[in-house]
């Protein structure tokens, strides 16, 4: 992986949270917590964000925040710089939704609903944030883009549109902030256990539920919340440009790398095993 100059570690700066109700946000949060950061959270899940906030053992600042709500975050930006004890060292853009289903039987509200939240949640929280950081000179913007920022899948069009354009945003930003000081990450999680499939939204042409894909998606994933959580702090921290959190993300780089023009048929029959393997351990 590419490697740019090595920043200063996490531990002991400020660092903001999108999407810490649960899973990969509330495992960041914990983890650089534990690791000396005061940290800012927000989400909008009142109740998970209180719980997220409860398991923290330093400084927190908390806000019930749509990532859709770019006034919101513009004011909670200026919140977080008042109350901010130490340098914001880094902005997790990691809110994000799951949505699946065939692109003829997919109605336009929930493909927006799902672009609004993964794409313009992302960017609405770099606008925020980013004059903050700009000002310091250092820092990282860390984007949550997806395996499936890197390898197009059936039945995922929009989630796919809208990981692949968080990957090109961050890229193109990160050439933009070149000489800066302030650095844009690119996080590509494999299947991490977490509740995203339960909250999401499904048409499955395969007629299963969305308790049953959950399931098979929980029983499926090789990656934990806290082990995500670590890697992506490893990383940052390494000043990688991308961070690739799971093997199987590791394997879809690999693949699309090797075969860019036929890696469906193998990720296709990758992902079936996933899945199958998911149904027995159910």
């Amino acid at each position: 992986m590419k490697l740019i100059s090595k920043p200063r570690p996490l531990a002991g700066q400020t660092v903001l949270i999108t999407g810490a109700s649960s899973g990969m946000g509330r495992a960041l949060a914990q983890r650089l917590s534990s690791h000396g950061c005061p940290v800012a959270i927000l989400d909008h899940n009142t109740e998970g964000l209180e719980k997220t906030a409860a398991s923290l053992s330093g400084p927190v600042l908390t806000r019930t925040i749509d990532v859709r709500d770019r006034a919101a975050l513009d004011d909670f930006a200026g919140a977080v710089g008042e109350w901010a004890p130490a340098p914001l060292g880094a902005v997790f853009n990691n809110a994000g939704v799951f949505l699946a289903a065939p692109f003829g039987e997919q109605s336009a509200a929930d493909h927006d609903w799902l672009m609004d939240i993964n794409l313009l949640g992302v960017v609405n929280g770099t606008r925020a944030f980013l004059p903050l950081l700009t000002a310091q000179g250092s820092g990282a913007l860390v984007n949550t883009s997806s395996m499936y920022g890197l390898a197009a899948m059936e039945y995922h069009t929009a989630y796919c549109a809208s990981k692949y354009a968080v990957r090109g945003f961050t890229d193109a930003l990160r050439h933009e902030l070149a000489g800066t000081g302030v650095r844009a990450v690119n996080v590509h999680p494999g299947y991490v256990s977490t509740a995203i499939v339960d909250n999401g939204r499904l048409q499955d042409p395969f007629g299963r539920s969305l308790a049953e894909v959950a399931d098979e998606f929980r029983a499926a994933a090789p990656t934990t919340p806290e082990r995500a959580a670590e890697l992506i702090h490893r990383g940052v921290d390494a000043g990688k440009a991308r961070v690739l959190v799971g093997p199987d993300a590791r394997i879809f780089d690999v693949v699309t790398r090797l075969t860019p023009s036929h890696y469906n048929t193998v990720l296709g029959r990758l992902e079936r095993l996933m899945e199958l393997r998911g149904r027995r351990r159910g």
